[in-house]
């Protein structure tokens, strides 16, 4: 049941990160905060539909 998701920037819009989440247990849609190095600091990463 793991799926595999692209993390993309709120703020630039840039996909930086991959990962997977179990969509049993995580019915919405990841949010954490990474370190994107266009904006060069920490922000709000969203997975992408």
């Amino acid at each position: 049941m793991r799926v595999n998701l692209t993390l993309v920037c709120t703020e630039c819009k840039e996909h930086n990160y991959i990962t997977s989440k179990n969509k049993r247990k995580q019915t919405g849609r990841l949010e954490l905060k990474k370190y994107c190095s266009r904006c060069n600091k920490q922000t709000l990463h969203r997975e992408k539909k």
